[in-house]
């Protein structure tokens, strides 16, 4: 028996699926025409210059699209083209500024950081240094009257005569007026100079001749201002409790600069140089060598002889 061929059936024939169009958000959409536009300079060229533009490039956009498989609104064509001519998705730099500035160095950062870092720390130094100036200002502007007070009360203390004792106050109640004023510039000048005052009353020592070999007791010079006449100086130096000889502040009548030293010319009468230059010269030494004595509590020196007012500090 031959066998007859059975012809197979027919493989079922798979039905062909019909591709959905893909579906773009619209504003995505209309920066993706806008892009294509772009991207196609020469249809921009060709059809913005021609008449009826607008349906020309929707219709060209519409075979860009169909031939990727992608379905768009003719809605979104239109908006796309409008967008390219009013140049909405076209990205326009910030005009320069600071915030702009700051934002090119931070993009920058990895070139400058090395010296930016030293540059605020250096600006960081600099705001901390004036913060901490005005915190202390305002401390010793609070510490002011406290140390007014105080310094009032030392100087009292020591002060033996009432007048002054009555300068003292005047000069701490200015002090602190200039407080009260905020002028703490001004309420330290006035502080310094109670402070001054009240050093001055707390020494004590003699105004002693100079009498050492080889070294000058006296001498006289022409006045400056009265021409011909002489002016008469004994060399004399201040020596505290216990023999230590202090440096002083001493003007110089002849030129009126103030220099602390160890050693100055004391004005005197003529009475009083000659009698000092006899005694020298006749033994070699000054046995009353005390010109003067300056008190605890005092502020000038009393001397022993009549001593007009000047003093040089060069010879």
């Amino acid at each position: 028996m031959s066998d007859t061929a059975v012809p197979a059936a027919p493989a079922p024939t798979a039905p062909v699926a019909t591709q959905e169009p893909r579906k773009l958000d619209d504003v995505l959409l209309a920066m993706d025409v806008v892009d294509t536009l772009r991207h196609r300079e020469r249809v921009v060229d060709q059809e913005l210059n021609a008449e009826e533009r607008e349906t020309q490039l929707i219709a060209r956009l519409k075979e860009i699209y169909g031939a990727q498989g992608i379905e768009v609104p003719e809605r979104i064509l239109k908006d796309g083209v409008k967008a390219l001519e009013e140049q909405r998705f076209v990205y326009k730099p910030p005009p320069p500024g600071f915030g702009v500035s700051i934002a090119k160095l931070w993009i920058n950062r990895g070139r400058w950081g090395p010296v930016a870092g030293v540059f605020a720390l250096i600006v960081l130094a600099g705001g901390a240094f004036g913060w901490f100036s005005k915190q202390q200002g305002d401390a010793e502007m609070a510490a002011l009257p406290t140390e007014i007070s105080r310094a009032l009360a030392d100087g009292q203390a020591l002060a033996i005569d009432p007048s002054v004792d009555a300068q003292l106050a005047s000069i701490a109640a200015e002090a602190q007026r200039e407080v009260a004023n905020k002028d703490q510039d001004g309420a330290k000048a006035q502080l310094a100079t109670l402070t001054a005052m009240n050093a001055k009353l707390a020494q004590e020592y003699d105004i002693r001749i100079v009498t050492r070999p080889n070294q000058m007791s006296g001498v006289w010079r022409y006045s400056n201002k009265m021409p011909g006449q002489r002016n008469y100086y004994l060399i004399v130096e201040a020596v505290a409790p216990g023999g230590r000889v202090l440096s002083m502040p001493i003007t110089n009548e002849e030129d009126n600069k103030t220099k602390t030293v160890s050693e100055w010319g004391q004005r005197v009468t003529k009475d009083t140089f000659d009698k000092v230059a006899a005694e020298k010269s006749g033994s070699g030494v000054i046995i009353n060598n005390i010109l003067g004595h300056k008190a605890r509590g005092e502020l000038n020196v009393k001397y022993d002889a009549p001593t007009p007012e000047g003093a040089i500090t060069e010879w």
